[in-house]
């Protein structure tokens, strides 16, 4: 326990909570610049070869790694992009992700999607066609 006069001295500094999107600066999407596609493999006990892009965000200049979600893409160097938070959890360093759908990043997947569609881009099919 500090005495009177320690604490005068030395007032009790607040713990500095970083936040863990840091990239974003609090902000739920930003956009990015692709700078270099990359294949990744996951860790023990997973077996792939996972997709991930190397990102230059523009508001800030920051570079960051984003899984690229789904089936194939289009992506190439200087595809303009939209990242979010979201982490491939066992791509370590991996913590954000692509959003599909948006700006260059347009491409659909070959087969029907029933389940999560949103997050892939896919609308949704019409029942009675």
């Amino acid at each position: 326990m500090p005495t009177r006069n320690q604490l005068d001295r030395n007032i009790r500094k607040r713990r500095v909570r970083r936040p863990r999107l840091w990239a974003l600066g609090g902000a739920p999407q930003r956009r990015g610049v692709i700078y270099k596609l990359a294949i990744m493999t996951p860790r023990k006990p997973n077996s792939a070869k996972r997709k991930i892009a190397k990102i230059r965000l523009l508001f800030n200049n920051k570079k960051v790694f984003a899984n690229i979600p789904g089936i194939g893409h289009n992506l190439h160097e200087y595809s303009v992009v939209i990242v979010r938070g979201g982490s491939a959890k066992d791509l370590p360093g991996v913590n954000y992700t692509l959003v599909r759908g948006l700006l260059d990043f347009t491409f659909r997947e070959h087969f029907d999607r029933v389940k999560s569609r949103s997050k892939y881009g896919i609308k949704k099919k019409d029942l009675y066609s």
